[in-house]
């Protein structure tokens, strides 16, 4: 007989399963849902409660990606596991990540529309966020630590040929094709229960009574509609999740090549009631129903949807009892869980109970006296305690390496994300310096355009006011406008006028007039050439 304690642990709310297993019979010994403010002494109310100091805890991963590379079904397994390897070093530095600062996992399936491929269902987490995980367990013999998209199967009756998908709404929502009885897609969504609690919660103050809430909520089909609206006012934060989850569903569905004959709904989501019937208003040919776990049987005393409250901790404890696939468990084998099976042995000094325990009876007999045997038996105590000793050392010396390379993983991580933050900053400061040349050359082009119209429109003001101010018999026979430079470096356009008239008193009353009504600056004229009946005259002046 063996037992497992599950834990599914999300914020604000574990959920707890001790599982144990009599050959292929597997009962439910203890379970519960525990909110908390402190994780690490929620824990310890758990483990106390449910006496699983010295058993196997199996918990969920957090914060994992799923990824998909297809390979050639021809591959032996270590030619596969290097093209994967290969394939998720290409993703990661396609998206300047580091490799080493993730820890992986896959597993094989086949490929459905392809039978000479394999499908490669790849799931990688921050070894960080296994690290804390672990942390919280320090004190606690963990054996598993698996994702929850592909460990949820483990719950489902998979009739053969049978395909299925399992969508488990809790904080965040996964949505698991089984094809074949074999896991074949898991997709996740960032919509959920955590969603839902969350918006609930603001209002009640409380992330527990949030909890409640959900577990009395009622969903109506259409023909109760009006009942939903009166009877539960929480439901306007609850449906357009659901409504959300659903439909993405529903288009995965429709764009699936494979026929589905169920759809399962579990999570904590699945408390409120007639969900299945929500979700069957939007499929017409897959049944959708609550996800229970195969091996209970309905109970008198408990009530079976209590059961399924935890189906995801339920899960996870099959996990650790050898459920699932076994290549998913994050957990690195200790130096202990190497050993073979008739090494893992517990020496028992005069303590009672632990039956399960195997123990060693030193005796000898024979013409021994009581003092040589208890030397003897001294003797090999020290040994096995050297021995102990020695093991130790191996494993505390290895797990400190293991930290150090962990260590340094993620420094060479932090610092490559440093450069990465300089050179976008560089980046960044070479096209602002970009844009203000641009905005500099825009300034001078507009100038330049202002500059050309005054030019352009001087010649005409400059006509317009001459005709107010010409004589009668004073003809104008050319105009020029030229640009000068002055001493002091100023940039004037300089107005030559060719006048002629037969009288030499209109020309320069033509002159004077230029001048005095400041039609042109620094007047002045050359004296004037007899030219048959007309005087001809050259003005020049500087336009204002």
């Amino acid at each position: 007989m063996s037992s497992c304690l599950g834990l599914y642990i999300e914020n604000n709310v574990i959920k707890y399963v001790k599982v144990t297993k009599d050959r292929e019979l597997l009962k439910i010994e203890s379970f519960g849902v525990k909110f908390y403010e402190k994780v690490g002494e929620a824990i310890e109310q758990i483990v106390s409660e449910t006496f699983s100091y010295n058993i196997p805890i199996s918990v969920n991963l957090s914060e994992e990606t799923y990824n998909y590379f297809y390979m050639f079904s021809l591959l032996n397994k270590n030619d596969l596991k290097k093209a994967v390897d290969t394939e998720f070093e290409s993703y990661c530095y396609d998206r300047k990540l580091n490799k080493n600062a993730f820890e992986a996992r896959y597993a094989v399936s086949n490929e459905v529309d392809d039978k000479d491929k394999l499908k490669i269902i790849h799931v990688s987490s921050n070894k960080s966020s296994i690290s804390k995980t672990l942390q919280m367990l320090n004190d606690y013999k963990v054996s598993t630590v698996t994702p929850i998209g592909t460990s949820i199967a483990n719950i489902a009756s998979i009739n053969p040929k049978e395909n299925i998908i399992i969508v488990n709404i809790e904080e965040n929502t996964t949505i698991t094709t089984i094809i074949n009885q074999k896991i074949y897609n898991v997709e996740k969504l960032a919509d959920g229960a955590g969603e839902i609690l969350g918006k609930i919660a603001s209002k009640e103050n409380s992330y527990s009574k949030a909890y409640e809430i959900c577990k009395n909520s009622t969903i109506y089909t259409m023909e109760g509609k009006e009942l939903q609206d009166e009877e539960n006012e929480y439901l306007d934060d609850i449906m357009p999740t659901l409504y959300k989850i659903v439909t993405k569903l529903q288009d995965y569905v429709a764009n699936s090549t494979s026929k589905f004959e169920k759809i399962y709904i579990t999570g904590t989501m699945s408390v409120v009631n007639n969900i299945d019937l929500y979700f069957q208003e939007f499929f017409s040919t897959e049944k959708c129903e609550v996800l229970k776990p195969y091996f209970i049987t309905e109970n008198i005393k408990i009530n079976i949807k209590d059961y399924i409250e935890v189906n995801s901790a339920i899960a996870v404890a099959m996990q650790g009892l050898g459920y699932g696939i076994k290549s998913m468990n994050f957990k690195k084998p200790s130096l202990y869980d190497q050993l073979p099976e008739w090494m893992k042995i517990d020496i028992s000094l005069g303590k009672k109970g632990n039956k399960n325990k195997k123990s060693f009876n030193f005796s000898l007999n024979g013409k021994l006296d009581t003092t040589e045997r208890w030397l003897l038996r001294a003797t090999l105590g020290v040994f096995m305690l050297t021995i102990l000793y020695s093991a130790f050392s191996v494993y505390l010396n290895s797990k400190i390496n293991d930290k150090i390379i962990e260590a340094q993983e993620v420094t060479a991580y932090t610092d490559l994300q440093i450069e990465l933050v300089d050179s976008d900053i560089n980046e960044i400061k070479q096209m602002a310096n970009r844009y203000v040349e641009m905005t500099n050359n825009l300034l001078n082009i507009n100038q330049q355009i202002q500059d050309d119209l005054n030019a352009k429109n001087s010649i005409p003001n400059l006509l317009v006011e001459i005709m107010t101010i010409i004589p009668e018999n004073v003809q104008i026979t050319e105009i020029e406008n030229t640009k000068e430079i002055k001493d002091d470096g100023e940039e004037v356009s300089h107005i030559t006028i060719n006048a002629q008239s037969m009288y030499y008193d209109d020309l320069g009353y033509f002159k004077a007039k230029l001048a005095e009504d400041n039609i042109l600056l620094n007047v002045t004229s050359n004296q004037g050439q007899k030219q048959g009946d007309f005087v001809q005259i050259v003005i020049e002046g500087d336009l204002p």
